[in-house]
């Protein structure tokens, strides 16, 4: 709110009109509450620390300022922002452009995966920001461009994002940024957004950082109230069978399913779809390529189940999906509250379902501990879910035998592509094994 007590508005925040007039083009109503109270430090020049949960508008709080003085001081290769995953980097290339479309304004992304030769060419363009991922256990691909690149350069540059930092330095991250750090000018400015202030977070801010501004738009970490959670308490023995009737009960749902490793994503893909449900796997071992075809099928809506690891987890803005299975508890409970932040987004409403086995208990209570809530049962009769059992049991069986196959198949075949999208081809393999297996 202004002093008068009228509400703030893009305008009233001192953006230019191109900026608030791209913002109406995408939908941005009013600005957000981590926008509201970052953005006027940000176009004074301020360094700012940005406190933040999921889906509360982190990426408008800085790209908008940096897009306005690049409106003021047009040049090339003026920011650079480093993000946890490679879909988190290609987001927020997009909201870039998508902001600075009416000016012009280009973005080359640098990830793992793709060819350095073609990055290399869109680098020689000279974008106006640069956007890349982090490369865990490797100086990154920022850092092969600085190195091997011709003629590209950081000395230019006039800001520098680390969007969810906190994530950034838990993956050791720490010596690729003094790397960076060090090939970057001194005088610029500098944004760090994170969910919370960890030790190695407040370290960075020491560390890179001149007289920052702190805002915390939320001081802890909570869920958004237009988010209906519930648990499931279950026999591991029968999870799967749990997870196919929820999404037999929901399957005009957008859902994804979040599990612990890239094998099961790949195994549960195969499962639903032998039973005839239109899933789609992704995961950090899948080729960059795959990995985004994936993610564009499911926000065609070609496939309404996303069978996900962690690396989904984080910044990804999808405003279609309704649903948020956790397969798997995860052992961090901070990653439950990015997990389920990526439904009921933007003020609109979602379901997030845990299902628990006997094994899982103590991560769940420290969940329930951090949000500061007794999550309520959902409803589910076990002679109703049992009926599936059998189908999915079968299912499961066939999934596994295929994995079996195209792994001997791997290993027969130097050089092969080891991309999880085979996935796709059995599904149809499969789905006739499946009615088969039933006629007998």
């Amino acid at each position: 709110m202004e002093e008068d007590g009228s509400p703030q508005t893009f305008k009233t925040l001192g953006l230019k009109e191109e900026l608030v007039e791209a913002c109406e083009i995408l939908g941005w109503k009013a600005p957000t509450k981590i926008q509201i109270e970052a953005i006027p430090f940000a176009l004074e020049g301020k360094d700012i620390i940005g406190l933040a949960q999921t889906g509360s508008g982190k990426t408008g709080a800085f790209a908008l300022p940096i897009l306005q003085a690049l409106l003021d001081t047009p040049q090339r290769l003026f920011a650079c922002v480093l993000s946890p995953t490679r879909e988190l980097a290609i987001q927020i290339s997009e909201q870039f452009e998508a902001l600075g479309s009416g000016i012009g304004v280009k973005c080359t992304v640098l990830v793992g995966g793709v060819d350095m030769t073609q990055q290399a060419i869109s680098l020689g363009k000279r974008p106006h920001i640069v956007s890349m991922f982090r490369m865990v256990g490797t100086p990154g691909r920022l850092l092969d461009h600085l190195t091997n690149t011709k003629g590209f350069s950081l000395r230019t540059i006039k800001y520098l994002v680390l969007d969810e930092a906190d994530r950034l330095l838990n993956l050791e991250f720490e010596k690729a940024i003094d790397d960076i750090l060090k090939v970057i000018p001194s005088e610029r400015n500098t944004f760090l957004f994170s969910a919370t202030m960890t030790k190695k977070v407040s370290k960075l801010q020491r560390a890179c950082l001149r007289h920052p501004v702190k805002i915390e738009a939320d001081t802890k970490y909570s869920t958004v109230d237009t988010l209906n959670q519930q648990y499931c308490f279950i026999p591991a023995k029968h999870k799967d069978c749990y997870l196919v009737y929820i999404l037999n009960e929901k399957q005009n749902c957008t859902t994804m399913v979040f599990t612990r490793t890239c094998e099961s994503t790949r195994l549960l893909s195969l499962l639903l779809r032998n039973i005839g449900m239109r899933a789609i796997p992704i995961s950090g071992q899948m080729s960059q390529d795959k990995r985004l075809g994936a993610l564009n099928r499911f926000k065609a809506g070609d496939c309404n189940i996303l069978i996900c690891t962690d690396v989904a987890s984080r910044g990804l803005d999808i405003p279609s999906v309704d649903m948020v299975i956790n397969y798997n508890i995860p052992t961090n409970s901070k990653d439950y509250v990015h997990r389920v932040g990526r439904t009921a987004r933007a003020g609109r409403s979602g379901m997030a379902i845990s299902l628990v086995n006997q094994y899982e208990v103590a991560w769940y209570m420290q969940i329930e501990q951090l949000i500061g809530k007794k999550l309520p049962k959902y409803p589910a009769e076990e002679a109703e879910v049992l009926v599936f059992f059998e189908r999915t049991s079968d299912a499961k069986r066939i999934a596994l035998a295929k994995i079996k196959e195209s792994n001997g198949n791997k290993k027969r075949k130097k050089g092969g592509d080891d991309d999880d999208d085979e996935a796709e081809e059995f599904a149809v393999n499969t789905k006739k094994a499946f009615k088969k297996s039933k006629r007998r």
